[in-house]
Order: C-alpha cells, then structure tokens, then sequence
C-alpha cells in the first residue's frame, strides 16, 4: 500500500494511535472503530429484547438480521441462515459437533489434522464417545507439509468428515481447501474448515472453498470477540435442534444458537463488512460489494507480503534459527504469521526480550499443541510467533529487527 493508503487503514483502528507495536494479529487483531461505534450505539439506544411489537424492539430485530445479512456476504453465503453465530471458534464447533452426534454410528469415521488449533480438534474428539473412529492426518515432519497421498490413504467409504484448517495459525502455510474437499466428497464424506488463520489475509468464500462448514472468529478479523459457522442449508436442517425444546428443527440459524446470538456483537461484525467495501471504493473499485471487498483484501495481502518478506528474509540469514513453515512468501501460499525456533534459547526468553521494545510478539503452542509436539519443539517453549496484519508497516518491521538482533545469534 502506498503511505495515504495505510495512513487511511491505520485512521480506521483507534489503538494504533499509540506507540504499541501489534504483531500478535493472529492472537486477536486491532478492532475497527466502526466495530466499537456500533457496538456502542446499539447498546445506547436499542439495546432491548428481540421479537416484540414496540417500536425499538422492531428496530433491534432489524439491525440484527441486518448484521446477520453483513456476515453473509462478507463470507458468500447463499442464504442468511446458514450463518450461525456464537462467542468463539472452539464454542461453535462444539454446538456443531454435538449436534452431529445422534447421527454418528460406531464405526464412521472421522479424519482431523495434527496441524489444526485445538478447537477443531477437541469436538471431535468427542465423538468417539458415540462410536466415533479417529484418524489423523499428520504433518510431514521434514517439508512441514500436508500430503495430499497422506489423506488418500487414510480416506475410506466410512468417512464421514473430514477437519482441516485453511491456514495453519503456526506454520502459516495454506492448505488446498478445495482439492481436499473434491477428495473427500469422492468418498462420500463431508469437509469442515477452520478459516481463522486465514479470514483475516483472505477474502472468504466458503462455496469456492468446497466445505460443508467453514469457521472463524471476528475477534481475528478486526471485529469483537465472536465467531461465525456456515455450513450448506440442507445439512443444517438435517441437524436436531439445540435450543429449547419448542425451537423445531427447521427454525435456521436460531436451532443452533441457543440463548440466541449476542445482539451488540452482532451488530458490530457488520462494521468488518463496511470497512473493506469502504476500503475497495477508495481504491477505485467498482461493481458488488464482494468485488469492493476483494479489491480491498488484493491490496491488503500484496503488503502483508512484502512485509512478511522482510522478516523472513533477516530470519534466513540467522544459522541459529528455523522458520517453522516456508521460509519465503511465493504464489500467496502462505500467510504473513511468522514462527521461527532459535537453537539453544527459549523461545519465551526471545519475547520478554522483545517486549521491552514496546512490541507485541507471542510464543508457546498456540493452541496447537499436537503439532508443537509433532514437531519436537515442546522443550524450547513452543514457537516464536511474529503474526503481521495489514496495518502493519514497514518501520514497525524494521524496529522488531532491531529488537531481534539485540538478543539473536
């Protein structure tokens, strides 16, 4: 991005206001201003129960269904009820797999990925309790990769599912999404995406995916601590409801939401959609607002990786350090979340080193535990992770350099 154009992204998050250097995106990213102010507004002036017949009731409804709308489009969905919503990423996959779980019979079959952050783990991994059969597609240790033939190998005709995350919140690396699901599909089994890695770099959309589910939460997306699950229509009807026992099964997305959705959070994700329309006009891009929006997010990701480039090729030099996932941006393959190992330092010493230089960096597993210890780096403290967002510049790079090179090797 050209200086006017970042000075105008950066005027859109209050909190980059301050000295603090945030490159700990992928932990929780800045929140728009356009997030907070509806947030405020609607808790000032309608924050009241849904579905009566008074006149700010009638208004709440509509700004929620509105917000519902929003998120809809910002991820391509066909219908506003395919959109479920709810407090986190881990909570919504643990309502979808449990509503799963009546169909599940001993013996079907479920692959996840050792890549993955736990909340597309640990759901279902409950599963087996009803029968479930738990494979893993594992890591290759030596490229850092998911084989294709690997998950060929472990697809049979009891496949049922199929967890994987688009971008790993680690290794940044972005997985085939798509092919994986052609893959999986031919075997009649279904596909469920994690996207919170990648929703904040990436423009979503979740047909061109080929998931039967897709999920991320707003809170890593510029919005407020919230999260959103699509899945096809036809599947979610399927599901037996998990709210009251009056809420019938064909009552989308409310079955699956119960206690309904948090209206003020709600009303706020709608700003994420605003902002990158807003973001794309000024750019000078015309058509839908989806086209705004890619517009916005190809500007967005050509930055990111030119700043991902300058950490990574000042990391390359070091002999003492392993990047942990590819060690250069090519063909948008992987995203701007940075980890890298120092040999025989740990990885936490190299964060409280860096925090003294007013600069928010991160280190453990993340959350992903199974592949920090896949990958034998548990007794170093997990990674060092360095997770650029696009409001990021190239001087807040330069200063975490300068950081770096007072305590590396």
């Amino acid at each position: 991005m050209t200086p006017p154009q970042l000075d105008a992204v950066r005027a859109e998050f209050p909190a980059l206001a301050t000295n603090m250097v945030f490159l700990d995106n992928a932990g929780g990213s800045q929140v728009l201003k356009r997030v907070a102010d509806r947030i405020h507004d609607y808790l000032t002036t309608v924050s009241v129960q849904l579905g009566a017949s008074y006149t700010t009731s009638v208004d709440a409804s509509a700004r929620v269904a509105a917000a519902r709308r929003s998120v809809a489009t910002l991820i391509n969905a066909a219908h506003d009820e395919e959109v479920v919503m709810a407090g986190a990423t881990t909570l919504v996959m643990f309502l979808f797999t449990q509503a799963l779980r009546p169909a599940i019979r001993p013996g079907d079959e479920i692959i996840i990925s050792n890549t993955d952050h736990e909340s597309n783990i640990g759901g279902w991994m409950r599963l087996q309790e009803a029968g479930a059969v738990i494979k893993v597609w594992e890591v290759n240790r030596d490229t850092l990769e998911l084989d294709l033939a690997d998950l060929d190998g472990l697809l049979t005709s009891r496949t049922k599912w199929v967890a994987v995350t688009h971008a790993s919140n680690v290794l940044g690396t972005v997985n085939p999404v798509a092919e994986i699901a052609k893959r999986v599909h031919a075997v009649g089994g279904k596909l469920c995406v994690d996207g919170v890695a990648y929703a904040p770099h990436r423009l979503v959309d979740v047909h061109a995916s080929g998931a039967d589910v897709y999920v991320f939460s707003f809170y890593k997306v510029f919005g407020p601590h919230y999260a959103v699950l699509w899945g096809k229509r036809d599947l979610l009807l399927a599901l037996p409801s998990l709210n009251h026992h009056f809420i019938g099964a064909d009552v989308l997305p409310y079955k699956l939401q119960p206690g309904n959705v948090n209206f003020e959070l709600s009303y706020g994700c709608a700003g994420i959609g605003d902002y990158l329309v807003a973001m794309g006009e000024a750019l000078g891009a015309p058509g839908t607002p989806r086209e705004k929006m890619q517009a916005a997010f190809d500007v967005f990701a050509r930055h990111e990786d030119t700043l991902a480039e300058m950490l990574l090729s000042y990391l390359r030099s070091k002999k003492h350090i392993r990047i942990i996932g590819r060690d250069r941006v090519t063909n948008g393959d992987r995203m701007p979340t940075i980890s890298f190992v120092v040999d025989g330092k740990q990885s936490e010493a190299i964060v409280r080193h860096v925090d003294q230089f007013g600069i928010g960096i991160r280190f453990g597993d993340f959350y992903a535990q199974r592949l920090i210890d896949a990958l034998g780096i548990r007794q170093q403290g997990g990674v060092v992770r360095v997770s650029i967002a696009h409001y990021n510049t190239e001087a807040e790079i330069a200063k975490l350099i300068n950081a770096l090179e007072t305590i590396l090797p």
